[in-house]
């Protein structure tokens, strides 16, 4: 199926699919960050949350292609949002990626439906609970907090 044989609701999501697969891009780069830092009392949870991020962000490719659109590639680097020197700057910057999926799957639940708009919702609900296991505490709407 080509892309204008694509339905109106398919190409409507291809922008919010393009960004969680950017963001999730981004988690899989600052993961290897948050690993190098990290105390070793955290590495088991950074390394698991490295292979989610890795296979979430393959699902995400494999969305952007069922919706008739080339994936984005990563990028080499990524700006990180403050300087990561320590185990806590390492923590901070785990919970701030979470925040940040949780916000782009927030937006991918409005543009998608079907499927897609499943699998969303379970990366917004797992990075909602990643953020608050890293933040040590939750938020009331994950993903939209950010918007406030």
């Amino acid at each position: 199926m080509t892309t204008s044989q694509r339905s109106d609701a398919d190409r409507a999501a291809v922008p919010a699919a393009q960004a969680a697969l950017a963001a999730e891009h981004a988690a899989v780069y600052g993961y290897g960050v948050v690993g190098g830092r990290v105390e070793e009392e955290h590495t088991a949870q950074a390394r698991e949350a490295y292979d989610i991020h890795r296979a979430r962000r393959d699902v995400m490719s494999r969305a952007v292609r069922a919706l008739g659109a080339e994936p984005e590639a990563a990028a080499a680097a990524y700006a990180l949002p403050f300087p990561v020197t320590d185990g806590a700057s390492a923590v901070r910057l785990a919970a701030e990626l979470e925040s940040r999926l949780a916000a782009v799957y927030a937006d991918l639940i409005r543009a998608s439906t079907g499927s897609l708009r499943g699998e969303a919702a379970a990366g917004l609900r797992e990075a909602a609970v990643r953020a608050a296991r890293w933040r040590g505490g939750s938020v009331a709407f994950p993903g939209l907090a950010e918007r406030a």
